[in-house]
């Protein structure tokens, strides 16, 4: 095992968390992957100075909550989160935060990734449609 896949496990346990069932089932058909993950993840990434684990799950759970994929890896953060002293409070408080932003940003990223699909085409600008 490495050394960054150690720490990896070592982050986990001071966040409440050590092998969940998905990390165990990908394990078993690809237990090099799994290691590689928790040791970048975890063992290189969130062991880096600077941040505590209390900042450090507050900035899993935005971004997963802006993704909007992966429910069980934001339910996970959210438990971790809580474990490390964040109240249920601040963490309701970051989902609106987050909501508030991701929401708002992707929707005006879109629009205007569709702005010659949108615009009007029944003026006179001569660069329509």
């Amino acid at each position: 095992m490495t050394d960054s896949y150690r720490a990896g496990i070592d982050i986990l346990s001071q966040t409440g968390s050590t092998q969940d069932e998905r990390r165990n089932r990908a394990a078993e058909v690809a237990p090099d992957f799994v290691r590689t993950a928790v040791g970048f993840t975890y063992g290189d990434i969130f062991a880096r100075p600077g941040l505590d684990l209390r900042v450090r799950e507050m900035a899993a759970i935005a971004a997963f909550a802006a993704l909007g994929r992966s429910t069980l890896q934001l339910r996970q953060h959210v438990e971790a989160a809580l474990h490390v002293g964040w109240s249920k409070e601040e963490v309701i408080e970051m989902l609106i935060q987050t909501a508030a932003h991701a929401g708002v940003a992707m929707a005006i990223d879109a629009i205007a990734d569709c702005h010659d699909l949108l615009v009007d085409c029944t003026g006179a600008s001569s660069d329509c449609c």
